[in-house]
């Protein structure tokens, strides 16, 4: 699969039914050696706090992530599994 494949998915958390957001200007972080995705990098909405705070971010293991749909992806995730900043959409 493409991350063009990906791109316009919405994410959906399996754990508490919660839209995490969509793929979109997300980026894929892979394993060099492996070539194995890692994790998926969600960025925070823009909002006029973001422009003076901390740029805040989601990241999704790649293991949390159960099934790509055609129109969303389902992951399993409860807050002891991210990593990172959260970003409560």
């Amino acid at each position: 699969m493409r991350m063009s494949e990906l791109v316009g998915k919405e994410i959906i958390n399996l754990y508490d039914g919660g839209r995490l957001g969509t793929v979109g200007e997300s980026d894929l972080v892979i394993d060099l050696e492996s070539g194995r995705v890692q994790s998926l990098v969600l960025p925070s909405k823009t909002n006029i706090l973001s422009f003076w705070g901390d740029q805040q971010q989601m990241i999704i293991p790649w293991e949390a992530v159960k099934k790509i749909g055609s129109e969303v992806i389902i992951v399993e995730l409860d807050r002891t599994n991210l990593r990172g900043k959260r970003y409560m959409l």
